[in-house]
């Protein structure tokens, strides 16, 4: 088992990006032992023998469109091949509930973004890198969607030899049984949080079982995982969350509760500045405060009642961040709102 302290800090510093799904994708496969495992467990067997014994490395940057960052995530990782070579493996995440058939032309474009960066970086170059794509799926309808790009041409048959094609691994997390999901607790948590963050209410729940047992192989990846389940999992309450947090890091139950609430707050500010940003006005700056203290209020006391959502109607962005900091240590909605 890893170092806890090493990995509950790890875990804090990935909490800066926007889009849930994204932010549990890349907190677990930023770990090299993680992604990995991954490789080796769902690639085919014939890729799998010709890696070499040791981890691979992660590479920064993304090949996503903004636009479609809410619908897809990807990750690169650079791995050395038992012939001595080097190997790129593309990994695209889909959120969508249901399959895009047009997720082999984003691997399309992820290739090429990979080749082109590396033209850029390495002018005088003989030979392009290998680049493997593999899409990961948590969507709740099967994914049923031919694993080549061809699939999305209208062509003769003679014509396929002369055309552009590239076949690509799927993982469907939905078919997979939960214990086989991964033999390393560290990726079977995070991928139990992604299969349940797109199912409902009931299946999401009748999980929580099956998530906490693997967070207790996995302490560092709580804070991650729990985040991701609070904004996915729709009945999962405060009580429901300081019970996981008992249960899997009780010597930090505290700590961890008012972490979780900083970060939602924190995340809410950041999406009003983005709004405020586009819209160029205050309004946006007080739409996500607005957003961040309900979702605070929501997982401290339940659903807000009416006269709740009519004080923060008409508050002005002053006043709602001066509620916010109320909100760690209030014992009731009437405490918050004196």
């Amino acid at each position: 088992m890893e170092d806890k302290g090493q990995g509950f800090r790890y875990s804090i510093a990935m909490l800066d990006l926007a889009q849930p799904h994204d932010r549990l994708f890349k907190a677990l496969l930023s770990h090299p032992e993680t992604a990995g495992t991954l490789l080796r467990e769902h690639l085919p067997p014939a890729i799998v023998a010709l890696l070499a014994n040791e981890p691979p490395e992660p590479v920064e940057g993304t090949f996503v469109s903004e636009e479609l960052r809410p619908y897809l995530s990807d990750r690169l990782f650079r791995a050395r091949m038992q012939s001595g070579r080097t190997a790129w493996f593309y990994t695209l995440i889909e959120h969508k509930s249901y399959p895009d058939r047009k997720v082999a032309l984003q691997l399309g474009r992820g290739i090429l973004g990979i080749h082109e960066q590396e033209d850029r970086a390495r002018p005088d170059w003989t030979h392009l890198p290998a680049v493997v794509p593999l899409v990961l799926y948590h969507g709740a309808t099967e994914w049923r969607i031919p694993g080549e790009y061809l699939a999305l041409v209208d062509a003769d048959e003679t014509l396929r030899p002369w055309l552009l094609n590239f076949p690509f691994t799927v993982i469907d997390l939905g078919p997979i049984p939960d214990g086989r999901l991964s033999s390393y607790a560290r990726l079977r948590a995070g991928l139990l949080a992604l299969k349940y963050g797109t199912r409902e209410a009931a299946q999401q729940m009748a999980a929580l079982e099956e998530i906490i047992a693997a967070l207790g192989q996995a302490p560092e990846l709580l804070i991650p995982v729990v985040l991701y389940m609070m904004t996915t999992f729709s009945e999962l309450d405060r009580k429901t969350v300081r019970g996981i947090v008992t249960r899997v890091h009780p010597q930090e139950d505290n700590e961890m509760l008012s972490i979780f609430a900083r970060e939602i707050i924190d995340q809410g500010r950041q999406e009003g500045r983005q709004e405020g940003r586009q819209e160029g006005r205050q309004e946006g700056l007080r739409e996500g405060e607005k957003r961040s203290l309900r979702r605070i209020l929501q997982h401290r006391f339940g659903p807000p009642p009416e006269w709740v959502n009519e004080k923060l109607a008409r508050a002005d962005l002053q006043t709602l961040e001066v509620w916010m900091d109320r909100s760690f240590n209030a014992e009731s909605l009437q405490e918050l709102f004196r």
